[in-house]
């Protein structure tokens, strides 16, 4: 129901919002939309305004955007709540941000077989898989940015492959590899691989012989403040009951129940 005058697509890669936003009934809600990547490559050979930017240095004026969205991008960043504060700079009072950011229970599957598979083989293991946000704290996050009326919503996709190898192949291509400096530095070997893989169709095979992949998807949305969004209203000012609204008896504090 709402017009943005001027929206932002953070990190667009390869222009899917753009090409939704196009083919729906809000195409018309959004007056000017500009595309920014940090690569200039992911930006080449599309119309319409784009700009390389680097998600956590956003080169926007204060109050100047009117809507920010980001899809599956800001689980790269070093410092979310700080991109997320910049975010919010950059918002208009009463300007919305909506991201979509990759969850805690991503990849949960392949974490534990290789985990599990270096510690069997090596003595010792090390993150390789990049950690994720938990999704229980998004909102949570976005109050420490200092957006107003928070929501986080959770969804869970699942990705079934023939063989766990096809997965690995997947993240590859989708950019989505380790990048943690402080990632072991001690390659994986072939053995320790091969023995992930072996416990990954030991224990996340289903009834037909492919395996799963989890893929959990954290969706946040917050506001910038303003003066007239709604607010909780002040302690005791209530003119109802809960007891009377839920139609049960109220025990004072400190007597036992029935």
């Amino acid at each position: 129901m709402r017009r943005f005058p001027r929206a932002v697509d953070l990190a667009a890669r390869n222009g899917a919002f753009a090409r939704a936003l196009a083919v729906s009934d809000a195409r018309e809600k959004i007056d000017l939309l500009i595309e920014t990547d940090l690569s200039a490559a992911m930006l080449s050979g599309r119309a319409g305004p784009r700009a390389v930017v680097d998600e956590e240095r956003l080169p926007f004026a204060a109050e100047s955007l009117d809507l920010v969205v980001s899809t599956l991008a800001l689980h790269w960043t070093n410092d979310l709540v700080g991109a997320l504060i910049q975010i919010r700079r950059a918002l208009r009072p009463d300007g919305l941000f909506i991201g979509a950011m990759l969850g805690g229970a991503t990849l949960t599957e392949l974490r534990q077989c290789l985990l599990e598979a270096e510690a069997e083989l090596s003595g010792g293991a090390g993150l390789r898989v990049s950690p994720f946000a938990d999704g229980f704290d998004a909102a949570a996050l976005l109050q420490r940015a200092g957006f107003a009326l928070p929501v986080a919503d959770v969804d869970q996709v699942t990705v079934r492959y023939a063989h766990p190898l096809e997965l690995l192949r997947d993240l590859r291509a989708m950019g989505e590899t380790n990048v943690l400096l402080d990632r072991p530095r001690r390659p994986l070997t072939r053995r320790v691989l091969m023995r992930a893989m072996a416990l990954y169709a030991e224990r996340f095979a289903q009834a037909d012989g492919r395996l799963v992949a989890t893929f959990e998807i954290v969706t946040v949305t917050g506001w910038a403040p303003h003066a007239s969004q709604q607010k909780p209203l002040r302690p005791g000012s209530a003119k109802m009951r809960l007891a009377d609204a839920l139609g049960t008896v109220e025990i004072p504090t400190g007597d036992k129940a029935g």
